[in-house]
């Protein structure tokens, strides 16, 4: 019927562009509002924090606190901790799920589908079945840590950055992203490239990598997310090495310890400043990250 209005002339609209409008900015404000709170909280002076209602603007901004959580507490060693462990994780998970990833995807093989089984069952298992198991493991490894061949007489790789980052080097999930994105790669192009004299490895490098590189980066994004923020694990582990605690760890720590209100705009200038890592990771990678959700290639600069 002519005039029965389409999807696109509704989507067109005034009225639905401006309710479009209202719910994203909503959205916005939601997503928007905690982090004002919690910088405003984070310049609150001792007394207002004790004042009821505490003001919500504070009358004299505190900067200092910003400066001051480095001098009371080892922010900085922490912060260095996160970054070497979480950069660590994601470079090793982004290049084992795309190295398994073309494999899954481009190879024929014995046991191939056992293996693409597999993979999809280890995700329905949380990691925190696999602590003690992994403690053990990592406890008794033989000829480091001081023990001898058989595992015994040390520590293992326990108290070191290996044990915060080994455990996280292959990620289920990350391998059946991959693949599930490499099987649209052309297999044409491919063996062209092979006809040409090219190694699957330069294959993978040259061709592969930059059709797939929106995956590869919201996957980048995601594993630097979660375990920036990890708890369990490196609590489990650095609870005999307090010189490997992370950002998250450590105001852990200072919440049970120095849980008062004089305390308060300390610690929330503390989970500002852990939390920059994330969002400037988000914004140099959120081009990628709407890319991959689109299906439309990233454009680099």
């Amino acid at each position: 019927m002519s005039g029965a209005a389409t999807p696109a002339r509704v989507r067109r609209h005034p009225v639905w562009r401006l309710a479009a409008f209202a719910v994203l900015t909503l959205g916005a404000l939601a997503m928007v509002v905690p982090f004002a709170d919690l910088f405003l909280g984070a310049l609150r002076t001792p007394a207002e924090r004790l004042m009821r209602p505490p003001p919500y603007l504070p009358a004299t901004p505190v900067w200092r606190n910003f400066t001051d959580v480095f001098s009371r507490y080892p922010l900085a060693l922490w912060i260095f901790n996160s970054t070497l462990t979480t950069v660590s994780i994601t470079l090793l998970q982004v290049a084992t799920s795309v190295s398994a990833g073309y494999a899954l995807a481009k190879f024929r093989f014995w046991g191939r589908d056992a293996i693409l089984r597999f993979v999809i069952v280890a995700q329905l298992f949380p990691f925190f079945l696999f602590l003690i198991p992994l403690v053990f493991f990592l406890r008794y490894w033989p000829l480091l840590g001081g023990n001898d061949l058989f595992g015994q007489g040390g520590t293992g790789l326990l108290g070191t950055y290996a044990a915060l980052i080994l455990p996280f080097s292959v990620s289920w999930y990350g391998i059946f992203l991959m693949r599930q994105f490499m099987i649209g790669v052309p297999d044409d192009l491919l063996e062209a490239a092979r006809m040409d004299g090219a190694g699957e490895w330069r294959i993978l490098w040259s061709i592969v990598l930059p059709i797939v590189r929106p995956a590869a980066a919201t996957l980048a994004l995601f594993v630097f997310v979660y375990h920036w923020n990890e708890v369990a694990w490196t609590l489990t582990v650095t609870q005999s090495a307090p010189e490997l605690q992370t950002a998250p760890i450590g105001i852990y720590m200072v919440r049970g310890a120095f849980d008062t209100e004089s305390q308060l705009s300390l610690q929330q200038a503390m989970i500002l400043v852990t939390i920059a890592p994330v969002i400037v990771a988000f914004l140099l990678l959120q081009r990628f990250y709407v890319s991959a959700l689109t299906g439309s290639p990233a454009r680099t600069r």
